[in-house]
């Protein structure tokens, strides 16, 4: 077998290439990080964190060491040109597990997900290394990087050999110039100045969009004291015109009884992007966060939209690389995350035509506002961030809820039942291709933990309320063991005891977990499944009834590319038998 230098080799120390390979080294690969800077960025640039990228952070084993750099519930309001608040986002609920919003100081972030390379022998972070060469062998890529001193000198040339490359390098993307796609999309001629200092002369803790005609503006609360301004500058106004002291200090005056006194800690100049790659993907090349997608800032989603490639694309490459799955894994990458990413930048887009409109726009705007605030489910459509798309995935590692066909998901269950269950549902969305729920829940071990704790980084397959081993084939435990598939049983807590002991005997170990808050039994209540294999990220990769596990694995083996048992091919029934129960259509 050839050995190369590394497994993955990502160009590009941002927190995208950081947390991928943080993601990659704690799954038990190795990672090599490129980067052309002698040291980290040290100025702030993202400034929102939400809870899905949290709970990335948390499975890279770094939350806690990041939490202290970060205020959560971040609260937004969008207001007008007098200071009437249009409409406010304080999002109070905690799906995945933590606050909807966080501010944070990316510096300080960005420096523990560097240490935590540390944490893995086979994993470094090479500075000062411009990558300026690319090829794909085939069997492996060579990534070529000149050795750039503090003078900017070039002292030699670096060939580094991997398995696949992932370029995180940003919107001028070497990489993605390399895979040849196209960066669909445009740049608005719009010219933002921000600033940030390092001592905050408001001390209010939220974020104001300011929708103000004369001049939209952004002021933001960050933790240790930092504020961060962002003001749009007109047509006729030349970017050089913010290197002038006095300009600036015409800016900030309106926000600050004294100007002069502001320790700035970070002055430039920036355009709104909206631009997402054609392809993600290019033999054993990848792209991820700003290389692969630009969008405006308005919702705080370029930084977290990144961490979600990086969630997305680490445990595809982990699967191939530890032999778990075949490199056609690796296609779905491009099929779940590229049309996210377009829609989150179109929601973007047009948040930044509502800050930017002029006088008579603002005016209808603001009446506009005035009337949708009246009306209870309009206004908690933007109080509780319900206008933000959330990943759902219908293509890639999905099985549809009602056919069972592997590759697919439908948003919806009730094409395909025609059992009382599906028809009796409450409900009527499938959560395939959804990210599950992150509850607290209870076990024999722990009490009052995060169900990430419980279920861990891989696979899992759960029930509500049964031995998940009661309908599983010889075959099909085989596949559990094979993929390291953890079998977990929710309980009502009042349940818990009985099923551990009831469960001691099954055919493999379940975990049975106590939902002490009532969380997971709402959960499956409406959603017609009792049954769901929640993949690596969380998401839930597959959602049936208990009798249908076995085709429910069959299915998710196929859609997931996983290597499969010798003899376990002509053992799993198809889904057609159970057609003939009246379940499926």
């Amino acid at each position: 077998m050839t050995t190369f230098d590394t497994d993955v080799v990502v160009i590009g120390a941002g927190p995208v290439g950081l947390t991928l390979a943080n993601l990659i080294g704690v799954r038990g690969h190795r990672a090599t990080v490129l980067e052309a800077r002698h040291q980290l960025i040290d100025y702030p640039r993202g400034v929102g964190l939400d809870d899905e990228s949290i709970r990335t952070l948390h499975t890279a084993g770094l939350w806690e060491q990041i939490q202290p750099f970060t205020v959560p519930h971040h609260v937004v309001r969008l207001v007008n040109g007098s200071g009437q608040v249009l409409a406010t986002n304080n999002p109070k609920t905690q799906e995945f597990g933590y606050p909807r919003k966080h501010g944070f100081v990316q510096p300080l972030v960005d420096k523990e997900l560097a240490s935590g390379l540390d944490r893995f022998p086979g994993t470094e972070l090479r500075l000062s290394h411009k990558v300026v060469g690319l090829e794909d062998r085939g069997d492996h890529v060579e990534v070529t990087a000149e050795q750039i001193d503090t003078d900017g000198e070039v002292t030699g040339t670096v060939t580094v050999t991997a398995r696949y490359a992932v370029g995180c390098e940003g919107g001028s993307s070497f990489t993605r110039k390399w895979m040849g796609v196209e960066f669909e999309g445009k740049s608005p001629s719009t010219r933002w100045v921000v600033v940030d200092v390092a001592n905050d002369p408001i001390g209010t803790p939220s974020v104001y969009l300011g929708a103000d005609p004369r001049r939209p503006y952004v002021s933001i609360g960050l933790p240790q004291g930092i504020r961060r301004w962002e003001f749009m500058l007109h047509d006729d106004e030349p970017t050089e015109l913010c290197d002038d002291p006095a300009f600036m200090h015409s800016l900030l005056k309106r926000h600050v009884p004294d100007p002069s006194a502001l320790k700035v800690i970070n002055q430039r100049t920036f355009t709104h992007h909206g631009r997402v790659a054609s392809d993600f993907r290019k033999g054993r090349v990848f792209v991820a966060g700003d290389a692969a997608h630009l969008m405006p800032v308005w919702l705080g989603q370029g930084w977290n939209s990144g961490i979600r490639d990086a969630t997305n694309l680490a445990w595809k490459l982990s699967a191939v690389l530890a032999g778990d799955a075949s490199d056609a894994l690796l296609d779905t990458y491009t099929d779940e995350r590229r049309k996210h990413a377009s829609d989150m930048i179109d929601v973007n887009m047009a948040a930044g035509t509502v800050m930017k409109m002029g006088r008579f726009g603002g005016t209808v705007r603001d009446v506009a506002a005035s009337v949708l605030n009246l009306v209870p489910k309009w206004k908690s459509y933007f109080t509780e961030l319900r206008f933000k798309p959330m990943p759902r995935y219908a293509a890639g590692v999905v099985v549809d809820q009602a056919t069972l066909t592997p590759g697919t998901a439908r948003p919806g269950f009730r094409h395909g039942g025609r059992l009382a269950p599906f028809i009796d549902s409450p409900g009527e969305l499938s959560p395939v291709g959804l990210q599950f729920i992150q509850p607290r829940v209870n076990t024999a071990g722990a009490t009052n933990v995060l169900l990430d704790d419980v279920t861990g980084d891989w696979w899992t397959l759960a029930t509500w309320g049964t031995d998940p081993t009661a309908y599983l084939t010889d075959a099909d435990l085989a596949l559990v063991r094979r993929h390291r598939i953890k079998l977990v049983s929710f309980m009502p807590e009042t349940q818990r005891s009985w099923a551990e002991q009831q469960y001691a005997g099954s055919a493999a170990p379940v975990t049975v977990v106590g939902d002490s808050t009532g969380a997971l039994k709402d959960w499956f209540d409406v959603r017609a499944c009792g049954l769901v294999v929640l993949r690596p990220d969380h998401f839930v990769a597959a959602a049936s009834l208990t009798r249908q596990a076995s085709q429910a694995l069959a299915a998710l083996r196929d859609a997931a590319s996983l290597s499969r048992q010798p003899a376990e091919e002509s053992v799993n029934a198809p889904v057609e038998e159970l057609a003939t129960e009246g379940a499926l259509s």
